[in-house]
């Protein structure tokens, strides 16, 4: 039996993977959903009281709204 060090995790490949695809994704413009259906989502989100909903959507419809403010 072969010892191997260190010990291959494959979730931590995933993640290496993952922010890989991410950096390459960033250089790239990313089509958000349009603002009525983001609006339409925060009401749901409303109506449900669902608190991490209306934070993630009401975000969105920022970003949507005004691209201007997510640029670096």
């Amino acid at each position: 039996m072969k010892k191997r060090w260190p010990v291959p995790r494959p979730t931590e490949r995933a993640a290496l993977r993952a922010i890989a695809r991410e950096q390459q994704q960033r250089h790239t413009p990313r089509q958000l959903p349009h603002v009525p259906a983001l609006m339409a989502a925060l009401v749901d989100a409303v109506a449900q009281q669902d608190r991490e909903g209306i934070c993630l959507s009401s975000h969105r419809v920022v970003r949507a709204a005004a691209p201007e403010v997510t640029k670096p």
